[in-house]
């Protein structure tokens, strides 16, 4: 595993987009502050740059660099949270343009998978993390399912050995508010 963690990270570290498996679907990735990586993520996927991606951060530490304000209701989710969740915070700051939706907001989850958490640990900076597919058509939860076109158009494709803890489902999506309101966006 380190060996693909090292080979992935210096793909990302020169604006390069991978294709790996996450806690939930296979998805392809990039470094989440570099605004000409994510763009080539937007053109392989064949995505209107105006819907916002969702960021892997390796731990709470990490989110806090990368929003302006944490929520308490945030923390205590992630506390208490036992499957792959996706929250939408308010107030980000420091990712790429791209990266943040028009109401300034960012949606990033803590992924539950080693693979993940130590290949953002390693490179120091969240990551893109949207399922491996061109846009409209299903996200592949299995490496089988991903498209020729997909595996053809990243720089780094992760060996199939780092799957680990995968729900093969999407994240759930919850929407924070600095008063600790919460919307549910996907169950």
């Amino acid at each position: 595993m380190n060996a693909q963690i090292d080979a992935a990270v210096e793909v990302l570290k020169r604006g390069g987009i991978i294709l790996y498996p996450t806690d939930t679907v296979w998805g392809i990735g990039c470094d989440a502050t570099n605004e000409e990586a994510v763009e080539k993520v937007f053109k392989l996927k064949q995505r209107s740059d105006s819907k916002s991606l969702i960021t892997l951060a390796a731990n709470a530490d990490m989110v806090c660099r990368y929003v302006e304000q944490m929520p308490d209701i945030a923390i205590s989710l992630i506390e208490v949270n036992d499957k792959p969740m996706t929250i939408i915070y308010p107030g980000a700051m420091g990712l790429a343009k791209n990266v943040i939706a028009e109401d300034g907001s960012a949606g990033i989850r803590i992924p539950m998978s080693d693979f993940c958490v130590k290949l953002i640990s390693r490179l120091r900076r969240p990551i893109v993390s949207t399922s491996a597919n061109i846009s409209g058509k299903p996200a592949p939860a299995y490496f089988n399912e991903i498209s020729k076109e997909i595996i053809e158009g990243v720089d780094f494709v992760v060996d199939e050995s780092c799957e680990d803890n995968a729900t093969h489902q999407p994240s759930q999506i919850i929407k924070v508010g600095l008063t600790s309101e919460i919307e549910i966006i996907r169950e």
